[in-house]
């Protein structure tokens, strides 16, 4: 049994565009020194996928600089490894006259050279927007005992959860059959979340692609899983560890500042077997004034701390200045943060200025964002 993974890098791009205006959503940084690609990426890994093909839309310079020939994550490889899937590379595009794709199904029809090419038995489909780290080998082996047609992974969500956007909601019956599949946004009700992982045979997916093209099929939730489900057994894997779906830039903060929970941290970046891995960049450690105090932070190398940082994320390069105090702010690599600020609830891309003196606050629900490259 071989499996190859392909991934989807722009389709969720319109959920954040503060951060996704000059980057993919798979490229957004996250957890001081990942980008949300790392996740996808290190589960494929981690479980023996190393075919893995990376469909690119627009805008994804910053994601070939991260991803480079793939050594870091062991996918610099004659054999398979990881490859980009830039639009117009198929007969398929052609034949949409200069239009790129705007739905998953579509990005997989026009991943069809790929699939064709991987030799692959089965064909492991993930998105960047939901955070977790599985063993898709588990998943995978599910899927092939069950004798499914396909597997989505969900994750069950309590009914004390908030959610600031519509997702897609599973409903599966004793079995583990799936019976039903909307696109809502609950409230006060327990639900089980897609986390947009699924895993189907090579085979099925060539069919679903000549499909699709003889019919001009377009929604793969509606034209595909919706219309299948009766007649062949789609299944729901449940996943039981942490997991986070960014959809905003709210679910971005909120996922983020959890990470300050060391019980989150341990089961996201998992043990000595099921890394996280990403892009190593050889900085000289952060250093630590003695006007400096630091509460419950993560806190990446290359920082100059000068004043006081509390409940905070801060990416490579930052510079604190002295007198200043930030709290419950996430602030992205080479943000510089003058003298005697004050910041609460803040967002920074990478190489914002906040000069000295200035005071800026957001708040949970709704963050204070500072843009790349802007000055205040």
């Amino acid at each position: 049994m071989t499996a190859a993974g392909l991934i989807f890098s722009n389709i969720h791009d319109t959920s954040i565009p503060e951060m996704t205006r000059m980057r993919t959503m798979a490229s957004i940084p996250y957890g001081c020194r990942y980008r949300l690609i790392d996740f996808a990426l290190s589960n494929m890994v981690n479980s023996g996928i190393t075919n893995v093909g990376v469909i690119a839309h627009y805008n994804y310079q910053s994601l070939l600089d991260h991803i480079g020939t793939g050594k870091d994550w062991d996918l610099a490889r004659r054999s398979g490894g990881i490859k980009i899937l830039p639009p117009y590379i198929t007969a398929y595009e052609n034949r949409a006259a200069g239009k790129l794709y705007e739905n998953r199904l579509e990005a997989v029809l026009g991943a069809s050279n790929f699939i064709n090419r991987c030799n692959a038995d089965y064909i492991v489909l993930s998105d960047c927007d939901v955070i977790l780290n599985i063993d898709l080998k588990k998943v995978v082996e599910d899927h092939i005992q069950s004798g499914a047609y396909m597997t989505l992974v969900g994750k069950k969500i309590p009914a004390t959860e908030t959610f600031e956007h519509a997702v897609n909601v599973l409903t599966a019956d004793e079995t583990g059959r799936l019976i039903d599949i909307a696109y809502y946004k609950p409230e006060n009700e327990a639900v089980n979340v897609s986390t947009n992982i699924m895993v189907i045979s090579r085979k099925e997916l060539q069919n679903i692609v000549s499909e699709s093209i003889a019919r001009g099929y377009t929604s793969f939730t509606r034209d595909i899983i919706s219309a299948q489900m009766a007649t062949k057994l789609i299944r729901i894997y449940d996943f039981e560890g942490w997991a986070a779906h960014i959809s905003s830039l709210e679910g971005y903060f909120k996922s983020s500042m959890e990470l300050l929970n060391a019980e989150v941290r341990h089961d996201l970046f998992g043990s000595r077997d099921n890394r996280i891995y990403t892009k190593i960049r050889n900085s000289a450690p952060s250093k630590y004034t003695a006007n400096a105090e630091v509460k419950n932070s993560l806190i990446a190398d290359g920082c100059v701390i000068d004043g006081t940082v509390e409940n905070c994320i801060l990416f490579r390069g930052v510079r604190v200045g002295k007198g200043t105090v930030i709290k419950n702010c996430i602030l992205l690599q080479d943000t510089y943060v003058g003298d005697n600020v004050s910041l609460n609830c803040v967002i920074s891309d990478k190489n914002a200025m906040i000069k000295d003196g200035r005071n800026l606050s957001g708040h949970e629900s709704m963050p204070f964002f500072l843009g790349k490259g802007q000055t205040v």
